[in-house]
């Protein structure tokens, strides 16, 4: 009887799926600026900020949202995932000009190494990227001085980005695991 019940139904998703709908950016408030994309043109940009991530205290910017039952044996914190909502600044001073908020995932990825996978959405909020974005997806070898991540996309006026960002440790606790870190960002768009 169930299977009687399953055959229209597979009908009727086949026949939705053959209709046409328009393709329209209308619909989203952007056709604007979406139509005035000039793809051949393009432009490299490089930005510095800094990364303020804090894990202590009674305001994290980042917590800790599950982990593995074998985490807390493991030195590099293995299976621990996080979520962030971290200030990005001008310069290292945490009361430095705002300049956006780096909002995502990062998780302890390396059994050997302290090596995080980064998904994470660098927001800005000042200045010609006010309300633009870039994304960064790859590791983060966060024990070593300088790592490189790859820039995977973005919004606004970093729309179809690619690019890299090159992360050095400014200061970091390790009793709390708090952290600033600078980013030097290239992104062709």
């Amino acid at each position: 009887m169930a299977k009687l019940g399953i055959a229209p139904l597979m009908v009727v998703i086949s026949l939705i799926a053959t209709i046409p709908f328009p393709r329209t950016t209308q619909s989203f408030g952007v056709e604007n600026w979406a139509n005035k994309l000039d793809a051949a043109k393009e432009t490299v940009t490089d930005i510095q900020f800094y990364f303020h991530d804090t894990v202590s205290g009674k305001s994290p910017s980042a917590i800790r949202v599950a982990q593995a039952t074998n985490t807390e044996k493991s030195p590099t914190l293995f299976g621990a995932l996080l979520m962030a909502d971290d200030p990005l600044t001008e310069t290292p001073d945490p009361k430095s000009k705002l300049l956006g908020r780096a909002q995502g995932l990062y998780g302890s990825a390396c059994q050997e190494e302290l090596g995080l996978i980064m998904v994470m959405n660098f927001g800005f909020t000042e200045g010609v990227y006010n309300g633009s974005s870039i994304s960064i997806l790859g590791k983060n070898s966060a024990l070593n001085p300088v790592r490189e991540m790859p820039i995977v996309g973005g919004t606004g006026l970093f729309r179809f980005t690619r690019g890299y960002a090159v992360a050095q440790t400014h200061w970091f606790d390790i009793a709390t695991g708090d952290a600033i870190v600078g980013h030097n960002v290239t992104v062709v768009h």
